[in-house]
């Protein structure tokens, strides 16, 4: 009977396909930094065609383990996974980051959380992710629109978000976590408490994190960008002989103030309402801003196959609070229903199949008195097939995707005038990928992969009418737009030995109908500038280059080059690029690993130097004041840990870091301060990223 539970947790634990560790083929310690590299190819990730391992996956995935992510230094989660090769951030402040993949974000990115799509009004530039990063143990990134399980939208790709795995079974378990950041006052913490007896499991968190104004050496402390989060998430659920039946529930509460960077225009004295610089108070203006989530998530053994459901509802609740703390002008609340059913299952000749269908209904409803977009309706269904098999040494991957979309958003006049014009509108659009793997020695593997994407445009792209406070942009939009089509090929290498390790992946995008914002030299309101969506067919092209040698057992050298050129086809020289690309990237870091399964009171300690070399851009869209070009800088990084131990067992893990060691001023090509108002203390337009800043972290596991 013991053996059977256990069995069970096995499954339940494969299920969610959550890796709690990275473990290899060659039985070696996987956490010390000289095999890490060679395990990687084994991990379970949630592939283009359901799921894999990463070495079969015909597309490029990036995976960062809890280990990993426990020594990034960051504000949000997505700051912390934003140094991997193709991936970057859009930053507003210090509390909101979005991602970018090979230079596409926003709606072309879905971020997958608790086994649902992420919905939060995600067009926005200072709207991010509603993510409890203390709850994150792994995340997943998936290149490329190869992606035929989560949606229609992922042309630039999938972040997956995976929680904790499953605690073992008859263990209990509880982690306390502390964290502070010197810059910006940062404190955080979090609570976890789960285990798993006789099948029956659990798993809960409190987490709370605060900071004041961060400051830099161009700006000193940046006025009213100071933030407050608190997460409160919750899972039961029962593994049986016949599947298992998880309920998850969670609460996201986030309070940004937003960063406007108005001073007298001749003394630089900062204007009035603003309150001190190490303050953990809000001044005016901020937003406040909730997202709750509730999810199902289901999994039955049905013949030889498994049938997975997942049903998911979402809140997201998003407050501005402009004039006074005591009345918000925006206030809008999106209503999001998912849901995702396949099966799958191993044919007799090898071959895994699995067939889906899956969408959500989305309802937007305004209740303030300030508008940016109509109130709005949306039903959206796709279904899927994938499959893959393996013969010999070539891995074959293939699928397709039919998605169907309908939009309708509501008429609004004001003041005699109208805001919004009715508007129903139907999309559909194809969705596919081929590609293989040619698995050529056990050192060498090659892949090529081919893909068609789809995305019909958001509510924002088409009807937007208003300011956004957060990106200091008037923005309109098009009703005429019609969807975004991609084909992108992809072409990568894998070789790897036990000294050296190295990963090259190109690309070629070609989307149809690209979808960006352009500025305009029209007012409509005094203050802000105007911006219109407009759309053309754009070209990308880029790719990263990894490279990881182990000269000695104990000291790990590492580079990464990211490379994106984003240009719209057809177009004069002053709008030939595409707006918001990030720059082409060097990251270089050299990790010392002092010693690695010691049976004293000091364990896998580590030293740990970076630096991170960000080049000048010059390739942005300059029309219309659009955007401008970006200096060149280069941050220098340092961190070290160690593990306390006591009788063989962990008792604590201990991290510090210190990034923007030389404390640079800069402002990197996708931070939307870059653009707030022009600084008479600096002589220069818009406000800086952060300064230097060491962080402390601090990780208590407990087990029963």
């Amino acid at each position: 009977m013991r053996k059977a539970i256990q069995a069970i947790a096995v499954m339940t634990m494969a299920t969610q396909i959550m890796v709690n560790s990275q473990e290899s083929l060659t039985g070696k310690d996987t956490t010390d930094l000289f095999y890490k590299h060679l395990s990687l190819k084994e991990v379970v990730v949630t592939g283009s065609t359901g799921l894999t391992t990463i070495s079969e996956s015909s597309t490029p995935v990036r995976y960062i383990s809890g280990d990993d992510l426990q020594r990034k230094s960051g504000t949000n989660i997505v700051d912390a996974i934003s140094s991997e090769p193709g991936v970057s951030q859009i930053t507003t402040g210090g509390g909101i980051s979005k991602p970018v993949i090979r230079g596409l974000g926003y709606n072309r990115i879905v971020a997958v959380s608790s086994g649902v799509r992420q919905e939060g009004q995600q067009w926005g530039d200072e709207h991010g992710l509603e993510l409890d990063g203390a709850d994150v143990s792994s995340v997943e990134i998936l290149k490329g629109p190869a992606s035929l399980v989560y949606g229609s939208d992922a042309l630039a790709g999938v972040i997956k978000f995976n929680s904790a795995p499953i605690v073992p079974y008859g263990k209990m378990r509880a982690n306390i976590n502390a964290e502070y950041q010197t810059n910006n006052g940062l404190l955080g913490y979090s609570l976890n408490f789960a285990g798993n007896k006789n099948g029956n499991l659990w798993n809960a968190r409190y987490s709370g994190k605060f900071a004041h104004a961060y400051r830099n050496s161009a700006d000193g402390y940046v006025p009213n960008s100071q933030f407050g989060e608190q997460a409160l998430s919750l899972m039961g659920g029962v593994g049986r002989s016949w599947g298992h039946s998880h309920v998850y529930a969670s609460m996201y509460y986030l309070m940004p103030s937003i960063v406007e960077g108005e001073r007298d225009e001749v003394t630089g004295e900062l204007e009035p309402g603003y309150v001190g610089n190490t303050s953990y108070k809000h001044g005016l203006p901020y937003q406040k801003v909730w997202h709750y989530k509730a999810v199902w998530d289901n999994a039955v053994k049905v013949g030889a196959g498994r049938l997975n459901v997942v049903l998911g509802y979402q809140l997201n609740r998003r407050q501005e609070f402009e004039e006074s703390p005591a009345e918000y002008g925006l206030y809008m609340k999106l209503h999001t229903l998912n849901y995702n059913a396949n099966y799958n299952r191993v044919l007799r000749n090898g071959c895994k199949l699995t067939v889906g269908v899956g969408g959500m209904y989305q309802k937007n409803v305004n209740a303030g008195e300030e508008y940016l977009i109509p109130n709005y309706g949306m039903v959206d269904v796709g279904a899927y097939v994938t499959a893959g098999r393996r013969f010999g040494k070539w891995m074959l991957n293939a699928g397709a995707r039919y998605d169907v979309r309908h939009l309708r958003s509501d008429a609004l006049t004001e003041d005699g005038a109208e805001r919004f014009a009715a508007q129903r509108r139907n999309f559909g659009g194809f969705s596919g990928s081929v590609g293989t793997v040619f698995h050529v020695n056990e050192n060498l593997d090659l892949r090529a992969n081919v893909a068609s994407g789809f995305r019909a445009p958001n509510v924002s792209e088409l009807k937007s009418n208003g300011v956004h406070e957060g990106s200091q942009r008037y923005e309109v939009g098009n009703g005429e737009l019609k969807s975004e089509r991609s084909v992108q090929f992809d072409l990568g290498m894998d070789w790897t030995t036990r000294v050296v390790s190295v990963q090259l992946n190109l690309f070629a995008n070609r989307i149809s109908n690209y979808i960006y914002l352009h500025g305009t030299d029209e007012v409509i309101d005094t203050e802000h500038k105007t911006y219109r969506y407009t759309a053309g067919d754009a070209r990308l092209l880029g790719g990263e280059l990894s490279v990881d040698a182990h000269p000695l057992h104990c000291l790990h050298l590492g580079t990464a080059l990211s490379v994106v050129d984003a240009v719209r086809l057809s177009a004069p020289a002053e709008e030939k690029y595409l707006p918001f690309t990030p720059a082409p990237r060097w990251l270089f870091d050299a990790t010392w690993e002092i010693n690695h399964g010691g049976r004293g009171a000091i364990n896998n300690a580590y030293l740990k130097a970076e630096a991170d070399v960000n080049f000048r851009q010059n390739h942005c869209l300059t029309a219309g004041g659009t955007e401008t070009p970006t200096p060149a800088y280069t941050l220098l990084n340092v961190s070290g840990g160690f593990d306390l131990m006591r009788k063989g067992r962990k008792v604590m893990n201990v991290t510090i870091s210190a990034s923007n060691l030389t404390n640079v001023a800069y402002q990197n090509h996708l931070s939307r301060l870059k653009y707030c108002a022009w600084n008479a203390v600096t002589g220069k337009r818009g406000v800086h990223n952060m300064g230097r800043n060491v962080v402390i972290k601090l990780a208590v596991p407990l087990e029963f």
